[in-house]
């Protein structure tokens, strides 16, 4: 690998992760359609911004993990940049300013859309994107990710999705946005499952190490479940595919959760979390499906 390349920098850039970004804006825009109030440029701002904050908090996250020595030689999840000798920490520096500038004109012009009060929303997900692994109280390092995960996955991109085409927010985009946030979740987990050990000795208190792998596998399921249970709501407001069709999602996570159970430990468990970006990409294009239905 040549060090500072552009491939260097699509693999730190994760581009597998950015599911993550795009479910959110795409259920937001299917809310926002059946309202009748999609609008195709804010849409495209809000998936930009999405896109790349989710590739500058992983640029952060490899940097400063590696900073951290978080990222060993026994590390188990995918490689990263800083820690393969791939990207220089003084070369990743530049790449999280860039990229972070990058973001804020996308959240500049959604200011257009959305009125003043966006700007602390994109500033709170700036400052969290860094808070996440850096400064003297990292969060993920206290347990916190999951509860970002929900926030920032779920709450924010959905709900800040569909206010800047229909300047309002109600009880179905809460809803959609819990069930968003939950099942996203699953890949943190699935993650900190896989790195239970590890964290445990670089100090990283996650849910799994607080609690124990049993935990976290029960946790992950319910996850899941608790996305899907969400989706129930939508009946009530004449929706019964956005209801009925997430339901689908179950049988591809139970298979997932099952797998996840026997292989236990070890670097076989990336192969779960190819298969839980597979099954939440599923769920959010049901979702969506759903609504536009």
């Amino acid at each position: 690998m040549k060090k500072n390349s552009f491939r260097a920098w699509l693999l730190a850039a994760r581009p597998k992760t950015l599911t993550g970004a795009a479910i959110p804006v795409l259920i937001g825009c299917s809310l926002a359609h059946w309202q009748g109030q999609f609008q195709g440029l804010p849409a495209l701002l809000c998936l930009g911004f999405a896109f790349l904050m989710q590739i500058d908090a992983n640029f952060m996250n490899d940097l400063y993990d590696y900073l951290k020595g978080s990222d060993r030689a026994d590390r188990l999840g995918p490689e990263r940049a800083c820690a393969q000798g791939w990207i220089s920490p003084k070369a990743m520096k530049r790449g999280i300013v860039l990229t972070t500038l990058a973001a804020a004109v996308c959240g500049l012009c959604l200011l257009a859309y959305g009125g003043v009060w966006m700007l602390p929303v994109g500033l709170a997900c700036i400052a969290f994107a860094f808070l996440y692994t850096a400064g003297p109280y990292p969060l993920a390092y206290h347990g916190w990710g999951d509860l970002l995960v929900l926030v920032f996955f779920g709450f924010v991109p959905v709900g800040c999705t569909y206010y800047v085409m229909a300047h309002t927010w109600n009880l179905p985009v809460a809803l959609a946005s819990l069930a968003c946030g939950l099942v996203i979740d699953t890949l943190l987990m699935v993650n900190n499952f896989r790195d239970r050990d590890q964290d445990a000795v670089s100090g990283k208190r996650t849910l799994v190490v607080r609690f124990g792998a049993r935990f976290g596998l029960v946790f992950y399921y319910l996850l899941g479940m608790l996305a899907c249970w969400c989706c129930f709501y939508f009946l009530s407001c004449g929706k019964p595919l956005a209801a009925l069709l997430p339901q689908f999602y179950l049988l591809p996570h139970i298979f997932t959760t099952i797998k996840m159970a026997r292989i236990g430990r070890g670097r076989e468990l990336n192969l779960i979390l190819g298969e839980t970006s597979r099954n939440m990409l599923f769920f959010g294009l049901l979702l969506s499906a759903g609504l536009l239905m």
